[in-house]
């Protein structure tokens, strides 16, 4: 429990940390502010770094000895939510808000960089730190990729998200699928608009939307595999623009989820044969545009094994728990589709708190008691990682 003891007697540093970027949260690709604070505490400890894509920090603590790479990485961005919590460290910028722990990866990560570097002398290998931004929008972690050339050099990588849904004390995660794919799409129906008294002098843009949103979800229960996981959600539909007027156009917007490829291709392939084929049944045209794709979340069993047993350093055996496996999705899955790698979850839930709300509502918060346990996994893995490599 060495390293959950240098977390805990940094936790106050942690929390503190937390508060900052808490209260002062940025949107995607704007986190300027997160990104200074994260320089500002690197520079008071001397580990070097680099700016990649104007907010994303990388930075760099070489071990004594020589040996492998690993990556430890944190996501930095707030969401366009207000926040409705009444706590001293409430968002000071209306209508966003750290609804989904973000803060507290940051903070975490930090603190993890203060240990990690006060123990450098017993490190074989190297720590890249990585501070992503635009998580959100599931563009950060290919930024980062493509703009820090840094991941051909990584061995294995590491992320952790707090998880509202575990309590306090509890650290999480399996080998295999962790989180879906989504696939976000938008459909353009277009038809010939006119007064809604004459349907027949026109093609109905509106029914023709309504009838892809019903009739589409064919695809799921007669084209893919009874036992794997594959979802199609409609959330936004648009059409029309008054009540007497036959619509000319429709726009509709959701997701595509699923654990493999193989499914993620049947469902999209399938989705756009039906939109297709529905639109012309009603003489309207259909396109499906997929303007934002993100890979399944995929842990590598060696890294997952690795985890598992650093975990058990940070917490008692009984609190390590198989992860699982869930339906939201994650950019970090580009990394993983680049390295080895492994996704933890780090229990925040505390019922006797009243912290209880779910990632991105507005009530959203964490128990500050998980924060060193976040600190201690991410030192714990790396030094475990890069010493049991060096060992063989």
């Amino acid at each position: 429990m060495e390293y959950r003891n240098l977390a805990e007697n940094l936790k106050d540093y942690t929390i503190k940390i937390r508060r900052e970027i808490h209260m002062n949260p940025e949107p995607a690709l704007f986190e300027f502010n997160t990104s200074n604070i994260v320089k500002r505490e690197l520079d008071a400890i001397r580990v070097p770094y680099e700016t990649v894509s104007e907010t994303g920090v990388l930075a760099t603590i070489e071990g004594k000895y020589g040996g492998k790479t690993v990556a430890l990485r944190a996501d930095m961005d707030a969401l366009e939510l207000e926040e409705l919590n009444d706590v001293p460290y409430k968002s000071q910028r209306k209508g966003l808000c750290h609804g989904c722990g973000h803060d507290a990866h940051t903070a975490m990560l930090l603190t993890a960089a203060k240990i990690l570097n006060e123990h450098k002398d017993k490190l074989h290998g190297e720590v890249k730190l990585i501070f992503q931004p635009a998580e959100e929008l599931g563009k950060g972690a290919a930024l980062m990729i493509k703009e820090g050339n840094f991941i051909h050099k990584v061995d294995s990588i590491m992320g952790i998200h707090m998880a509202a849904d575990l309590p306090t004390g509890i650290i999480a995660t399996k080998k295999g699928p962790m989180l879906s794919s989504s696939d976000m799409f938008r459909i353009h129906v277009l038809g010939k608009g006119g007064h809604g008294s004459a349907p027949h002098n026109t093609i109905d843009a509106l029914l023709a939307s309504c009838a892809i949103v019903t009739n589409a979800q064919s695809v799921v229960s007669r084209e893919i595999d009874p036992f794997e996981f594959g979802v199609i959600t409609f959330g936004v539909i648009n059409s029309g623009s008054r009540f007497n007027i036959i619509a000319e156009s429709g726009t509709i917007e959701g997701t595509v989820r699923s654990y493999n490829k193989e499914t993620r291709n049947i469902l999209c392939d399938g989705l756009k044969r039906f939109i297709e084929g529905i639109a012309a049944s009603y003489k309207a045209k259909a396109e499906l545009d997929i303007f934002l794709s993100l890979p399944a979340t995929v842990n590598t069993d060696k890294d997952v094994e690795y985890a598992l047993e650093s975990a058990k350093k940070v917490v008692p055996e009984k609190d390590v728990l198989i992860a699982k496996t869930g339906t939201g999705s994650e950019d970090f899955s580009y990394y993983l589709e680049k390295v080895p790698g492994v996704f933890v979850n780090i229990g925040s839930k505390n019922e006797e708190k009243g912290i209880v709300y779910p990632h991105h509502s507005p009530h959203f918060d964490i128990d500050e008691d998980a924060l060193p346990i976040g600190s201690a996994m991410y030192v714990q893995y790396a030094v475990d990682f890069l010493n049991d490599y060096s060992n063989r």
